[in-house]
């Protein structure tokens, strides 16, 4: 087994890196973004779940567009609406215009992730599969930890339109990379094709399939609860704990490096042990979190210290539950893999919309409408890991398909 990353899993990392880049680097500048705009601070929180949005409903359609194009010709159709929309955020001139190219953004962003996990599972079979999902959250990760420092620092540079001139940059450079150096992947034995009734049918399919259905929500509720972080963490902890942008960068990145550690641990745990396994063993830890945020949030006015273990704990578990629960629900979509991939990222963020759209409404002067959103998250993340479990069919164990280790 090779000790480098490929080259090609280290493309897919970088085109996953566009939703959280997307997402976390202009968490900082929400009151910026206010008081430039004048607008109220659910309003500018509410272009976070109008995002997610958006990146659900663009998953949905490029995940069809994958089994029948290929993957390269809708990645970079989705790469140029991307960088559209990420122009307009630059040039928007009040609140209502920003919410709107946000959403033509994720439109174009979130073919990203679709393509990715397709690629995945063209190439990998479900062990190893999990084992590069596990890289790509190392990314998934990483970009929280230096978004937000790399907003930060704009806000004190420049602005934060400077934020988005930088996203539109990357959408660039991605487009020039995929160009260069992406190959198909998709077999031609595979070719699905495109009727919307037929994709309909597909995805009403996939969805009366308990292998893919209980894994997809598993991880969805999971990444609920961390949308609801991401949303209403600049309020809970720069408005009510007084933290400075700099410092909320800080914590955000800390919490990241919390993700990355566990997702590290998760592909040590794979070498010897198949995703079910891995995620019996770990399933208890979003519900714990939540209820100990749930706990503090009751309690009114909590210590600082003790939210951000409960942050740190929740946030870095979804190390260990994402990638496992998203092979799972991987494994058996030869066929569908570009729709599995779309529906399984469309699902989780749909309901960060939910919890996002939840969050930016709770205009509470506390923490407890985020920790009681944490935690419901959490313990519906934990009931349908143990469903899944449940239904030993659902057990993950190497197949036939072709392998090329990611590691």
């Amino acid at each position: 087994m090779r000790r480098h990353f490929p080259g090609w899993l280290v493309l897919l990392g970088v085109l996953t890196a566009i939703g959280p880049l997307s997402i976390d680097m202009y968490l900082p500048a929400f009151l910026a973004i206010a008081d430039d705009l004048g607008g109220a601070r659910g309003a500018v929180e509410r272009t976070l779940p109008m995002f997610l949005a958006g990146l659900a409903l663009g998953q949905l359609v490029y995940g069809p567009l994958s089994d029948r194009f290929g993957r390269r010709p809708p990645l970079l159709a989705g790469l140029a609406i991307y960088l559209v929309g990420t122009v307009g955020c630059a040039l928007s001139t009040d609140v209502d215009q920003l919410t709107a190219w946000r959403l033509v953004q994720a439109l174009g962003g979130g073919v990203g992730m679709v393509v990715s996990r397709a690629v995945i599972r063209d190439r990998l079979d479900p062990r190893a599969s999990a084992q590069a999902l596990s890289v790509l959250m190392l990314v998934m990760g990483a970009a929280p930890i230096l978004a937000p420092l790399v907003g930060g620092w704009m806000l004190e540079v420049a602005s934060w339109r400077g934020i988005f001139w930088f996203q539109a940059a990357f959408a660039v450079g991605c487009l020039v990379a995929v160009t260069i150096a992406m190959r198909e992947t998709r077999d031609p034995a595979h070719v699905r094709p495109l009727r919307m009734g037929g994709v309909a049918r597909t995805y009403a399919r996939l969805l009366a399939d308990s292998r893919l259905l209980f894994p997809v929500l598993a991880g969805a509720f999971g990444m609920g609860g961390m949308f609801a972080y991401i949303g209403g963490s600049p309020f809970v902890l720069m408005g009510l704990h007084g933290l400075s942008e700099q410092q909320y960068a800080m914590v955000f990145g800390l919490n990241a490096f919390g993700l990355i550690a566990a997702a590290q641990l998760n592909g040590w745990w794979l070498r010897r042990l198949c995703p079910a396994e891995v995620l019996a063993r770990t399933l208890w830890i979003p519900p714990v979190a939540g209820l100990l945020l749930l706990l503090l949030g009751l309690y009114g006015s909590p210590p600082l210290a003790l939210l951000m273990v409960g942050l740190f704990a929740y946030v870095s578990s979804l190390g260990l539950i994402s990638p496992n629960t998203g092979a799972m629900a991987m494994a058996d979509q030869g066929r569908d893999a570009g729709a599995a991939s779309a529906l399984l990222g469309a699902v989780s963020f749909a309901v960060g919309t939910v919890t996002g759209l939840a969050v930016s409404f709770g205009e509470s002067e506390s923490v407890l409408p985020l920790a009681a959103i944490i935690c419901g998250s959490g313990l519906l993340c934990g009931v349908f890991c143990l469903s899944l479990l449940r239904r030993r069919s659902l057990r993950v164990e190497p197949d036939t398909v072709a392998v090329e280790p990611p590691t």
